[in-house]
């Protein structure tokens, strides 16, 4: 029926934009949860059942599993990585940072992934890339920070530097903020991880068993720390645990990876900047959340960072300020090691057609 309605680009843009919709959703989902349960058993019962799910979904697909000490390390490091050490920050960061700068925080990952891409693999950033990264940041900053901050720096405030400024800023980016960013790096590292994954073992497999191996640790630290943390949890409260599971992290990251696995990094990891908007959208459909006119010009800033970094090796390649390098638009490069920039217009990769 989809098929029959919408032309291939839109299903494309629409499977593309998919985990980054329900990773905004679940986090507001999750939020819910927090003061009911512990951060370690909310990270481990989200994994678990979702590696299980990925893994029966391969299975039926015929998928191949993995083979060799090689696969089952990247795999293990993976698991580590974007499973232990992803999962575990973002619950412990959930437990005292407000969901706006959360996000702020977590969805930095696509510049970590933009500069660590462009020294593993080479891949092509440029000035209208850069400029995009800025464009995100400043964005989903205006859609998350404080307004009162954000005032303070286009003013250039001076009370900003005083000494009482400074300790409630300290105050505010405090451990909540903290984990936020470690989990942010943590999965910037596992996006950036996954192409060499993907040479030893079918990506949507990796996938499931990183996060079947990555409860693991967590489920210990939760018996080790954590008293009867299921025992305070409502029907609606496992509703909400069920949507992260399955479409927040099931199906979320088994489209997130396999893209990751056969497509350009920085683009893909771009799309990240829509998690906010996805997540305020959510709140003022379902809570009744109110946009302020910054928030919106965040969300714009945002769109359009997005479309900069898509687009940018078909727009005018410029050169950086003190160049003498001379770059037609038809003498744009195609992405560096074979791989195919992921936007709209470049179809979905071979194995998802």
């Amino acid at each position: 029926m989809l098929q029959r309605r919408l032309p291939p680009p839109v299903q494309y843009v629409l499977l593309l934009l998919s985990p980054f919709f329900f990773w905004g959703t679940a986090m507001v989902a999750l939020k819910g949860v927090v003061p009911h349960t512990t951060p370690f058993f909310m990270a481990a019962i989200r994994l678990l059942p979702a590696g299980g799910l990925i893994l029966v979904a391969a299975a039926l697909s015929g998928r191949p599993q993995p083979r060799g000490l090689k696969a089952w390390s990247w795999i293990a490091l993976f698991a580590i990585v974007d499973g232990t050490l992803f999962q575990g920050f973002l619950a412990l960061g959930l437990q005292d940072t407000g969901a706006g700068l959360g996000s702020v925080l977590i969805d930095s990952q696509p510049l970590l992934v933009a500069l660590l891409s462009a020294w593993f693999f080479g891949e092509y950033i440029g000035l209208w890339g850069g400029l995009g990264l800025l464009l995100g940041l400043i964005g989903i900053s205006a859609i998350g920070l404080p307004e009162h901050w954000l005032m303070a720096l286009l003013t250039l405030d001076s009370t900003l530097s005083s000494p009482t400024s400074s300790v409630t800023m300290g105050q505010s980016l405090s451990l909540g903020e903290g984990m936020m960013l470690l989990a942010s790096l943590a999965m910037a590292l596992g996006t950036v991880m996954m192409p060499k994954v993907s040479q030893h073992v079918d990506p949507v497999v990796a996938t499931g068993w990183h996060a079947i191996l990555g409860a693991i640790p967590l489920f210990g630290l939760s018996w080790g720390w954590e008293t009867q943390p299921w025992q305070d949890l409502t029907l609606s409260d496992w509703g909400a645990l069920a949507y992260a599971t399955v479409f927040g992290t099931a199906i979320a990251y088994g489209l997130f990876f396999n893209f990751a696995a056969q497509g350009n990094l920085t683009s893909l990891s771009s799309l990240t900047f829509f998690t906010p908007v996805f997540a305020l959208l959510f709140g003022y459909w379902l809570l009744g959340e109110i946009l302020t006119p910054v928030q919106m010009a965040g969300a714009t800033l945002t769109l359009g960072s997005v479309y900069l970094i898509e687009r940018r090796q078909k727009l005018p390649r410029l050169s950086w300020p003190g160049s003498r390098e001379q770059v037609t638009p038809s003498s744009s490069p195609s992405s560096p090691r074979g791989e195919t920039p992921i936007s709209p217009s470049s179809g979905p990769p071979a194995a998802s057609r």
